[in-house]
């Protein structure tokens, strides 16, 4: 029996009656959406979610707001970065480590209380000062892996504010978005009756208080979360009344809740079944969008990557056109973390393409052939935000690469797990072994599609510099990007790292994802944008 098969035999046994078995309970009521997640277990709700992106996509951005949001309003455009509890924003030009924020006024969190501010004060201080008496250990490494260079936040009057980092990052507004900001009055009240500070964020974390535009009203760890409208918005009010979200990480366990009703909605449906799917009249989307889905190596002294040859000969490797068809179409070819055209693709020399009789030569010039086969370890999850068909595309890629003389054998983990395991590094046991592993990401925000990875500075555990990457160039170039305030010099900075980083192969580039979601007919108003994330205001129930 196959790697997938064993796995996905598991799951079906396993996961109808845990993810489904609620499911029929969940009143349908007029205005109702109910969303099937690729997550095993609820994302965190207490402000800073787990989970990877799909948790920002379903607990963090509906529950909350950030100073800057994703303008996630249109499909036929990337999305851009928009004032969100921010009106306007700049650098300081005598100190570019001090950016000023002007605050929204009016805003009211979910409890009644005000945002100003001091609740941004409060919010920077949950994950940066730990004499705080709120600071949050568990809030921490979901955050500043995300914005490594935030210190401080100061106040300088009811609505304006003083952010300072540690060098100067013309980055630091796009990083902002995965900042979220809670009630500091609503959790003080719960730490009144709490016996510690982690007592009041695990009572917050069941009934939370943002300023998003639902606020939750039940929840229930591993089996569901039920949000409502909050008409005390302050931006557009969501149409939807009520988004119930259900973990249910298989994806032919997902099909099958959609087809019976016990779902409006799925993530990442099983390929095989979208004509199935289509033919009972349900919907699928899609969209390109900032998605990369590699493999990234190890560096560390023994790890065959080292060789650039070797990570060449693997990203010439791959038969991506069979892989497309695997996935029923949805999914993209990708020549690096941006396409050619982007502004920040750059001129690479390397060219990323299927080439595999040139990928022989390069693992021959490397050592590598039948007498002395390549044999590689990857950590993968079997499921998670981002992650596609982690299973079946993992298993294709281990077939594929066989007959060049490349064995891979994979260490499966839960995927909370592999994001953990991923800030810790290849070197710390977590890795079990493992000379690569298998985390998508996206690459809207540069940091996020290059720095956090090229940088030695962001090698665990500040950031996700997994394989401990460590070249002085790409220092360089990212300290380039960071001080690059001007946006024609801040393209070109950014086009010369990833050029860089596509001639050294830094990732083995196999997929871009492009979001396929079912959903029943009865949704209306959804927007799929080219993001990540998508804006819960916009889906209805048709009446």
């Amino acid at each position: 029996m196959t790697l997938r098969r064993k796995l996905l035999s598991a799951c079906l046994g396993l996961l109808p009656a845990l993810a489904l078995g609620a499911a029929p309970g969940v009143a349908q009521a007029q205005g109702t959406i109910r969303i099937g997640m690729t997550a095993g277990d609820i994302p965190l709700t207490h402000g800073q979610p787990d989970q990877g992106f799909e948790g920002n996509r379903f607990t963090g951005i509906p529950l909350y707001d950030s100073l800057t949001m994703w303008d996630l309003s249109r499909a036929d455009r990337p999305s851009t970065v928009i004032p969100g509890l921010a009106t306007e924003w700049r650098s300081d030009p005598s100190d570019r480590t001090r950016w000023i924020f002007t605050l929204r006024r009016g805003v009211r969190f979910h409890d009644g209380s005000e945002f100003n501010a001091d609740a941004v004060v409060w919010n920077v201080r949950k994950v940066l000062d730990r004499e705080a008496p709120h600071y949050d250990p568990r809030q921490v490494g979901l955050t500043l892996s995300r914005m490594p260079t935030l210190r401080r936040a100061e106040r300088i009057d009811d609505y304006t504010v003083a952010l300072y980092t540690s060098e100067p990052d013309s980055l630091l507004p796009i990083n902002l978005t995965n900042l979220f900001m809670a009630s500091p009055a609503h959790w003080e009240r719960l730490r009144a009756a709490a016996p510690n500070a982690e007592a009041a964020w695990n009572a917050f974390a069941a009934n939370p208080s943002g300023t998003g535009p639902f606020r939750l009203t039940r929840f229930v760890p591993r089996e569901r979360v039920e949000m409502a409208r909050f008409d005390g918005y302050w931006g557009e009010k969501a149409k939807a009344e009520r988004i119930i979200l259900l973990p249910i990480p298989e994806p032919n366990a997902r099909t099958a809740a959609l087809l019976s009703g016990q779902v409006d909605w799925i993530e990442a449906p099983a390929p095989d079944a979208i004509p199935q799917l289509r033919a009972r009249g349900m919907r699928i989307t899609s969209n390109v969008q900032p998605h990369v889905w590699p493999w990234q190596p190890c560096f560390a002294e023994g790890s065959p990557l080292r060789d650039v040859r070797v990570r060449r000969a693997l990203n010439l490797a791959i038969d991506r056109e069979a892989l497309k068809q695997l996935l029923g179409g949805f999914m993209v070819a990708p020549v690096g973390s941006y396409p050619e055209g982007h502004p920040w693709f750059g001129n690479p020399s390397f060219r990323i393409r299927t080439d595999k009789e040139e990928a022989r030569r390069l693992l021959a010039e490397a050592g590598y052939g039948p007498q002395r086969p390549l044999n590689l370890r990857v950590q993968i999850s079997t499921s998670g935000s981002g992650q596609m068909q982690p299973l079946a595309m993992n298993e294709f890629l281990q077939q594929d690469l066989r007959p060049l003389g490349v064995n891979v054998e994979f260490d499966v983990v839960e995927w909370n797990t592999l994001i953990v395991n991923w800030r810790q590094g290849c070197t710390h046991p977590s890795a079990r072994g493992s000379n690569m592993i298998n985390v998508s990401f996206s690459s809207m925000d540069p940091f996020f599609g290059m720095i956090r990875f090229w940088d030695s500075r962001m090698a665990p555990p500040v950031s996700n510099n997994w394989g401990f990457f460590n070249d002085p160039r790409f220092d360089e170039m990212s300290h380039a990007v960071r001080n690059a305030f001007d946006p024609r010099e801040l393209d070109a900075a950014l086009a010369r790292l990833h050029a860089a980083g596509v001639d050294e192969a830094l990732f083995v580039w196999i997929a871009h994802d492009v979001a396929p979601r079912a959903m029943s007919p009865r949704i209306q108003g959804y927007i799929q944008p080219q993001s990540w994330f998508v804006d819960l205001r916009y889906p209805h129930i048709r009446q």
